[in-house]
């Protein structure tokens, strides 16, 4: 599939319209074109609003006209992940039993965008209440890959991917709670944002069915325009409870102390990605960065635990009490995750909790002596679209999880990570790596991250 030069990035969409040079009406227009001529074979879209959009745009435009422009992003195109409540568009959670559930208002992350202008033009594909690496439900069918849409853009956001990836959208708005950004972002050349817990505040949306491991997130072409969205989506807000930390001053550029950490133990690695994050960690150490190599710092097994009885007590919960008929509709894979969630005791919940508890602490030695944790992003390249996960990388098998095993701990240990786009396959593949760091030290990560000066993805036609 050929690549035709780079997509248009949010950063360069909102200078155009600074300029005059575009309008938000015609930038709408370009992204509609764009979703007619790919999306029906890649399912990135399961709802547009293109009335609401229209409406948007137009208001927009006239803003800019009278001088009363609400920030950057005002009359910027932007999809949300369908996971997250957005006044008047369906929010399905990728399941049968919520088909029909509209809310009648924005989530706190959805309404923050709408305040700043942000043209929301609509919802993107899930795996059935997001808990899964690859983009397939029952409702809505198969995700596919702009690089090669027989193979997944990865999931859990694998539809805000793909559309971003296709240049359907300047960006898109999602949740992390295992990697669920940093992963689709990887395997579709796209810079994936993970923030701390609290960074980005959320309120008025579905139950936090993985407690506070999942986080609001961006899926953009390049590190500035994750920048950007941030200092929009960030933020103290009344009622939130989470502790603030107060945000560090811009730093001094320095050598960074990271930690480069190639392989999870005997988990396998693709030669080929082990190759790209292997070189990337030399490029940093050419540029006079201080790269020690070493092994996982926790234990895989304990924290496999910790994922499994977290999210599987969490779709139990939710099948019991989420209101909705989850029990008969869901399908068949979260109805096995709910059949191994029913094993689960509250002090095999309570234990999970402290062992996770354990591992925050951890996590805080850890980033008293380095400054970042460089890891692959995702173990293995894109698989076939409509299989849960690859079975086999590197020649060896492979479970569900194994190829998600560099993200999830970043998500229990509530820290900041960024998956940037750093080289290819044979086959021209994107392959990423991913970049983590201290709790709370977001915008020092963001920074460091933009002055790397990595290539940005390309479009693909």
């Amino acid at each position: 599939m050929a690549v035709k030069g780079p997509p248009s990035h949010l950063t360069t969409v909102s200078a155009a319209l600074a300029s005059g040079e575009s309008t938000a009406g015609e930038l709408l227009d370009h992204c509609l074109e764009r979703i007619a001529k790919r999306d029906g074979s890649l399912n990135s879209f399961v709802h547009a609003d293109l009335d609401g959009a229209r409406v948007a745009a137009r208001d927009s435009d006239a803003r800019r006209a009278a001088g009363t422009t609400l920030s950057p992003i005002d009359g910027v195109p932007i999809s949300i992940k369908d996971n997250l409540l957005v006044r008047g568009m369906p929010a399905t959670w990728g399941s049968r039993a919520l088909a029909q559930y509209v809310p009648d208002h924005d989530e706190l992350p959805v309404a923050r965008l709408r305040a700043a202008g942000a043209v929301i033009i609509g919802k993107t594909n899930v795996p059935e209440l997001t808990l899964e690496g690859y983009t397939s439900n029952e409702l809505f069918g198969v995700t596919r890959n702009p690089w090669d849409e027989r193979l997944t853009p990865g999931g859990s956001s694998g539809g805000a991917a793909a559309g971003v990836a296709a240049g359907l959208v300047p960006a898109a708005i999602g949740t992390d709670g295992g990697g669920s950004i940093r992963r689709p972002a990887c395997h579709t050349g796209l810079v994936g944002w993970k923030p701390s817990i609290g960074h980005v505040p959320r309120r008025d949306g579905f139950p936090a069915i993985l407690t506070d491991f999942e986080v609001i997130g961006t899926l953009t072409p390049t590190v500035a325009d994750a920048a950007l969205l941030d200092a929009i989506l960030s933020g103290p807000e009344t009622g939130d409870r989470w502790p603030r930390l107060p945000a560090p001053a811009a730093e001094t550029l320095r050598p960074a102390r990271i930690l480069f950490i190639p392989r999870f133990g005997a988990r396998p690695v693709d030669r080929q990605v082990a190759a790209v994050a292997k070189g990337f960690a030399e490029l940093l150490e050419q540029r006079g960065h201080a790269i020690e190599t070493g092994d996982v710092f926790f234990d895989l097994d304990e924290f496999a635990r910790i994922w499994q009885v977290v999210s599987r007590s969490g779709v139990v919960w939710l099948m019991a009490n989420g209101g909705w008929n989850l029990r008969e509709l869901a399908g068949r894979s979260v109805q096995a995750m709910a059949a191994d969630g029913a094993t689960i005791s509250g002090a095999d919940y309570f234990e999970a909790l402290d062992r996770t508890n354990a591992l925050r602490r951890r996590c805080d030695e850890l980033f008293s002596r380095y400054d970042y944790v460089l890891t692959p992003t995702a173990a293995a390249l894109p698989w076939a679209a409509d299989t849960p996960y690859p079975s086999e990388i590197a020649g060896e098998p492979a479970g569900p999880r194994d190829h998600a095993i560099f993200t999830g701990w970043v998500n229990a240990a509530g820290l900041p990570a960024i998956s940037l786009p750093v080289g290819a396959s044979s086959s021209g593949l994107p392959i990423g790596v991913q970049l983590v760091g201290g709790f709370g030290r977001d915008l020092a990560l963001l920074q460091f991250a933009q002055n790397l000066d990595q290539p940005t993805a390309a479009a693909i036609a």
